[in-house]
């Protein structure tokens, strides 16, 4: 095997572990969105609405990234 081979069989590894700990990441998501963040209607202030608006942004930020939307639009 030539060691460019190599380079990429690496690479190709690392990439896959990335992607295997975002897919989880997102699954616990997913199931905690499910949940409505663990809470219920009659628990819900404002610090809930400013957690989760903390979040949206983040994920925004990220599809931005992945999409080339907003701020990274080409």
């Amino acid at each position: 095997m030539t060691r460019r081979a190599q380079d990429n069989t690496k690479a190709l590894d690392a990439f896959i572990v990335a992607k295997t700990e975002i897919d989880a990441m997102l699954e616990r998501l997913a199931a905690l969105s499910a949940d409505h963040f663990e809470t219920s209607p009659d628990e819900i202030n404002w610090g809930h609405v400013g957690t989760l608006n903390h979040y949206r942004a983040k994920l925004r930020e990220i599809a931005d990234m992945a999409f080339s939307e907003g701020e990274h639009a080409e």
